[in-house]
């Protein structure tokens, strides 16, 4: 995994003077999406500060913003931390996400080549970063994929809600102790949604999701389960 320091500065370039505490909170949702921050992990104020160059107050405004995003939290004396989500999270995840997915594949018979083969893309990714045992790479590349599968909405109030539940979601991804069961037969499940939206089988599509989400939530939620 990539180093946080390293990633951050690479992200200095993004923060301009206007809007600096909304531009660090989108660097570190997307850092929280791409799995570099895990649940549970202590943010440091100093590191995380130093390493994009932004005063406290800055960054203490983009934790808050965060924080009402349930991607932190704040704990008592303690400073602020990753969320550890639940699995009443998940089930509610999934509610939103059949909501936001189902409206798009819906669409997804009118989508335009070039939003198609953006999707198409992220599966590829997904597929060699598979190939490489890359899974967290993989998580990746699916979140990528959801977010442009959304985007057929053509709603930028939901792209940006979607955003928000995905890097939610990538925290939850962390609960599963064998990345590769949980990811793997998803790459392909992808490419088969694309193509039923290529072929204008929207109703076909429609229900490929729902299975989709029934059996990723129904992994997850197990994960959640105490072993005995």
């Amino acid at each position: 995994m990539e180093n946080v320091t390293a990633a951050l500065q690479r992200d200095r370039g993004r923060l301009g003077r206007s809007s600096a505490a909304e531009v660090v909170a989108d660097i570190l949702r997307e850092r929280i999406a791409e799995g570099l921050f895990v649940p549970g992990q202590r943010l440091s104020e100093e590191s995380i500060g130093a390493a994009l160059e932004v005063s406290r107050n800055t960054l203490r405004e983009a934790f808050r913003l965060l924080g009402h995003e349930r991607l932190l939290e704040h704990r008592l004396n303690r400073g602020v931390f990753v969320r550890v989500l639940s699995a009443e999270d998940v089930a509610d995840l999934y509610r939103v996400r059949r909501v936001i997915e189902g409206a798009a594949v819906r669409n997804g018979a009118h989508a335009s080549r070039d939003a198609l083969a953006a999707l198409k893309e992220a599966v590829t990714e997904a597929s060699r970063a598979a190939g490489e045992g890359r899974w967290q790479d993989v998580g990746t590349a699916n979140i990528r994929f959801h977010q442009g599968l959304a985007a057929l909405n053509g709603s930028p109030r939901l792209d940006e809600a979607m955003r928000q539940l995905l890097a939610e979601l990538r925290l939850v991804f962390h609960v599963m102790k064998n990345p590769r069961a949980f990811h793997e037969p998803f790459v392909a499940r992808n490419l088969e949604l694309v193509e039923l939206m290529e072929a204008g089988r929207a109703a076909e599509a429609e229900r490929a999701l729902e299975s989709y989400l029934d059996d990723a939530e129904k992994l997850l939620m197990q994960a959640y389960i105490p072993e005995p």
